[in-house]
């Protein structure tokens, strides 16, 4: 068994049991585990887990290796960074309830599936520099996403009908725990606006690197496709948030359909070669 899927597992493992250890209080008596300096201490310790899987996986042999499934833990182990530094500030803990069982997913899935490809001219500086940017443009949309995901279930259980109201289980009592919309969604936004730097410091860069090595500065794949309809989604997202108000339900949506276009820019596309296709 290769380093980088021993990392990756106890990655997994670390992930799982934080994650435990936050949904049990909920599921016995109804009280959500803080992110404590134990706990956080323990997260920072899973991080480093993780990325030392990565490095192992990635950087193997001085070259650059990628696969769907490494796209995928590179782009959450990034976001997991964005939340640790954004959780020093903001009171983002409840995000944790659904950051945790998805980092433990994709760690399990990079450890599952290892295999990759080398990347073309990958001693291209520029290359390097447009791949680094475009990973924490991946973190930062995943973790807003995510974001997304939990404001769009806080949404509908605010708006749940008076009868289903009085069943509390542990998921709603995990919602009622969460801070106020109106706080999410500052944090949504602000993750969106990094987001969308990146994201066109990424279009940027790939001018460049495209420039030097074809002499074409958007080639016509599925990557610079998808990667340029997400910019262009980002972008409307934050006109229509700055110029016409847009909110809630509108902007979730907005950002879950930019997230799925930057998943198909590489790791979809992947997926589709790697295990559907079959194809390296």
């Amino acid at each position: 068994m290769s380093a980088d899927i021993v990392f990756h597992s106890l990655a997994a493992l670390a992930y799982a049991i934080l994650g435990i250890s936050l949904w049990r209080p909920l599921v016995q008596n109804g009280s959500q585990g803080k992110a404590g300096r134990v706990r956080r201490i323990c997260l920072l310790g899973a991080i480093a887990l993780h990325g030392i899987a990565l490095e192992r996986a990635v950087l193997h042999g001085g070259s650059l290796h990628l696969g769907w499934a490494l796209a995928l833990s590179v782009a959450i182990w990034l976001g997991m960074i964005v939340f640790w530094l954004e959780s020093l500030t903001m009171r983002i803990d409840g995000l944790l309830l659904i950051l945790l069982p998805a980092a433990t997913l994709g760690t399990v899935l990079a450890a599952l599936f290892p295999h990759s490809h080398l990347i073309d001219h990958a001693n291209n500086d520029w290359l390097r520099i447009h791949l680094i940017i475009a990973f924490i443009a991946y973190g930062l949309i995943t973790v807003a996403a995510m974001q997304a995901i939990l404001m769009a279930t806080l949404d509908r259980y605010l708006h749940r009908p008076v009868e289903q109201a009085e069943q509390r289980s542990s998921i709603s009592r995990a919602l009622e725990s969460l801070p106020p919309l109106l706080v999410q969604e500052h944090v949504l936004f602000r993750l969106i606006w990094f987001g969308f730097v990146m994201l066109t410091l990424t279009v940027i860069t790939g001018v460049i690197v495209s420039m030097g090595i074809s002499n074409y500065p958007f080639p016509l794949d599925h990557k610079t496709i998808f990667t340029l309809l997400a910019w262009v989604t980002f972008g409307v997202l934050l006109i229509g948030r700055y110029a016409r108000g847009w909110r809630g339900r509108q902007a979730l949506r907005w950002t879950l359909v930019g997230f799925a276009f930057v998943v198909l820019a590489y790791t979809g596309s992947r997926f589709v070669l790697d295990v559907i296709l079959q194809r390296g």
